[in-house]
């Protein structure tokens, strides 16, 4: 039976587990390598502690972990066969692979760094999961070892990754799925997540380094903000929605959100504090700027209700802002009763 996350006692389990473990000496080893009470520790600086080589230390931390697994495998190491029981069902009910980070969500109630090594260290132990550890190119992650071992692993997170590069732009996990021919979509997000080349957001995923999936500074959030919501805003709103999202560091100024807009290129202004993208169709340029692009587009002086319907189609400004421009500025000239055309230079 599944034991509520509010009663389950990691730190007591660790322990029962260590307890296992007859020399004091390879129970600080572990216990220091895993960070299971503190924070991890190098081979060195364990080594420098006891007084020996770090890689005595290694060779010990790999000859106690394969012990303990193997002893746990005959049901001689407390908690871990149930605990095995658990995790093995949440995988082959979810992404078959997932990392550890993920896993502690589900399995603590309060997580912590602490929580994540402690369930790193359980699931080290258990002879039907596989564990890669942490690297520049992986997250910490488990998955069964029905599906694949540590090798093939790592195999089936580069064929993701291949296909996320090959598609070329942000897409869904079912698109990555079928350029990757792998069926099981619930599995490619748990392959994808434990890569740290690809990354999502809101549905999409893609590589890292793209800012619709990972948007690492204010600019890039003010271009997911807008292109989520598929139309112009005020930048008072674009602040808010920033404020509310799950981006990280969401906690930006109104100023500072108008002040990227106004040096980005990728964002138009199209009426008093209110942007729109440029690759909407928007164009750059003052009202007046506007009004001489539709008079020249149409090749002929336009009546000025006319003039302002076409006006509206680019700008979020007042009618009265428009006629004052037809009415108040040297390029326009009146030709007939409310019709005007460009002046001549």
């Amino acid at each position: 039976m599944t034991e509520p996350k509010s009663e389950r006692n990691t730190e007591k389990i660790v322990t029962d587990i260590l307890q296992t473990i007859e020399r004091e000496r390879e129970r600080e080893i572990v216990s220091r390598r895993f960070g299971l009470f503190d924070r991890k520790e190098t081979l060195e600086q364990i080594g420098e502690l006891l007084g020996i080589t770090r890689e005595r230390v290694r060779q010990l931390e790999k000859a106690v972990v394969i012990r303990l697994k193997m002893q746990a495998e005959e049901g001689n190491v407390p908690h871990v066969k149930n605990l095995q029981i658990e995790l093995i069902d949440h995988l082959k009910n979810t992404t078959k692979v997932a990392r550890i980070k993920d896993l502690t969500q589900q399995f603590v109630e309060k997580p912590s760094r602490i929580e994540h090594a402690r369930v790193a260290f359980i699931a080290s132990l258990c002879a039907d999961l596989v564990v890669v550890d942490e690297n520049d190119t992986f997250y910490q992650v488990t998955g069964l070892k029905s599906e694949h071992d540590e090798k093939q692993l790592k195999a089936r997170v580069d064929q993701v990754l291949t296909a996320v590069k090959d598609i070329g732009k942000p897409t869904t996990i079912a698109a990555i799925a079928k350029q990757a021919k792998i069926t099981d979509e619930k599995h490619v997000e748990g392959l994808a997540r434990a890569s740290k080349h690809i990354a999502t957001l809101n549905g999409r995923w893609g590589l890292t380094k793209w800012p619709m999936v990972n948007p690492k500074n204010i600019r890039d959030k003010i271009y997911v903000i807008l292109y989520e919501n598929g139309k112009h805003l005020h930048f008072n709103e674009i602040a808010k929605a920033i404020q509310e999202s799950g981006f990280k560091r969401n906690d930006v100024t109104v100023q500072a959100i108008h002040n990227e807009l106004i040096k980005d290129k990728r964002f138009v202004l199209v009426g008093r504090g209110i942007y729109a993208l440029k690759e909407w169709g928007f164009k750059k340029g003052t009202v007046a700027d506007t009004i001489t692009d539709v008079l020249k587009k149409a090749g002929a002086p336009l009546h000025r209700d006319d003039i302002v319907r076409e006006v509206l189609k680019s700008r979020y400004v007042k009618e009265t802002t428009i006629l004052l421009n037809l009415q108040g500025k040297p390029q326009f000239k009146r030709v007939a009763k409310a019709t005007y055309t460009v002046a001549e230079q």
